[in-house]
């Protein structure tokens, strides 16, 4: 079957450790061409790739099937809806968009348009979180009671990037870090009643939000979603607590730094941590008492491309819709009213 000719729209970070080297790697995809203003680096590192110096020109090509939008979370919403104006399946990176209003109008264009579209969230395929679901779904924990999701650093230096530090649309903490924990959360335990968000800015010059605890508020239980530019000592990623047992699970999905390194994705052990971060399962089986460490499956965000790949050539369904995206977007939105205004916001 004729591999799915793609384009990305930019080759930074985003291109070169989470993109180019998945779509490389799968043999239903060729990494057909980059929209680069000035350099040619996706020629160097890939010399078979088209180098488009103009967003418009790219779009025009018609041997184009797919396209990524993976530049600053500003652009989402414009870029995304110039490529599904030209006929284009778009991948959009997360935040989907500004707002929920952006989003739903794409998805309706999209539908219009008769294309498929997408939203990046890669953090589903982290090994932690795999490992999280496997355990809730096979019932060891009863029913949650309480969550943690933490996404903490230690970084009080602004980035280099200087449209991840302008306070414009779509930027900020919860844009960007929150996007993966509400994302998770949500696969979880679906859309929460009501929220309650405290949001702040504590590095120096910071002109966006670099701290966030999110409570989300559900009938049966809750969920906390936290990130800080100030945690030096590393705590448990993930917390969970129901009527039967608890899990304790690090954030170490061994990924990101392996696609930085330059190692080639499906490669042996690929996605496989330390066994040293094995998570803590503490609950009961037929009345007996068991606290041990289970074994984490691999992370795998190939499972991402393939199951696009599976949506554009079998007709199945997108592995993350562009509705779950837009569902991450009406969290965010509540999140921010709700610091603003200083109380619990229903949904």
């Amino acid at each position: 079957m004729k591999p799915i000719n793609t384009a990305l729209c930019s080759f930074g970070m985003s291109g070169v450790v989470f993109h180019a080297p998945f779509i490389d790697v799968h043999p239903g995809f060729n990494l057909y061409g980059v929209w680069e203003r000035t350099k040619n680096n996706a020629q160097a590192k890939y010399p078979n790739v088209k180098t488009f110096r103009r967003l418009e020109d790219m779009l025009a090509d018609n041997n184009i099937e797919l396209v990524v939008v993976n530049t600053p979370s500003v652009t989402h919403y414009d870029f995304t809806k110039q490529a599904i104006n030209s006929g284009k399946n778009v991948i959009v990176e997360k935040p989907f968009t500004a707002t929920v209003a952006q989003a739903e109008e794409l998805i309706q264009l999209a539908k219009e348009k008769k294309v498929t579209l997408s939203v990046y969230h890669n953090r589903r395929y982290d090994s932690d979180f795999k490992t999280i679901k496997k355990v809730m779904d096979e019932g060891w924990l009863g029913n949650i009671v309480e969550a943690e999701i933490h996404y903490d650093r230690y970084d009080p230096v602004l980035s280099y990037k200087i449209h991840k530090e302008t306070p414009t649309a779509a930027v900020g903490g919860l844009y960007d870090l929150g996007s993966h924990l509400i994302d998770q959360a949500l696969v979880l335990f679906g859309m929460p009643n009501a929220i309650y968000a405290d949001m702040d800015t504590f590095r120096p010059n910071s002109k966006v939000e670099d701290y966030f605890d999110v409570k989300l508020i559900y009938n049966t239980h809750r969920v906390t979603l936290k990130s800080s530019y100030y945690v030096r000592e590393v705590l448990p990623g993930n917390i969970l607590h129901g009527t039967k047992g608890s899990f304790i699970k690090s954030k170490a999905d061994v990924q990101e730094a392996a696609l930085q390194a330059g190692k080639i994705p499906g490669t042996q052990d690929w996605g496989a941590e330390l066994d040293k971060e094995k998570g803590l399962l503490h609950t009961e089986k037929d009345g007996k008492i068991i606290r041990e460490y289970v074994p984490t499956l691999n992370g795998d965000y190939m499972a991402y491309y393939e199951g696009i790949y599976q949506a554009l050539r079998n007709n199945k369904s997108v592995p993350v819709s562009a509705t779950d995206g837009m569902n991450v977007i009406k969290v965010i939105e509540a999140a921010i009213k709700s610091n603003k205004e200083k109380r619990v916001l229903e949904l």
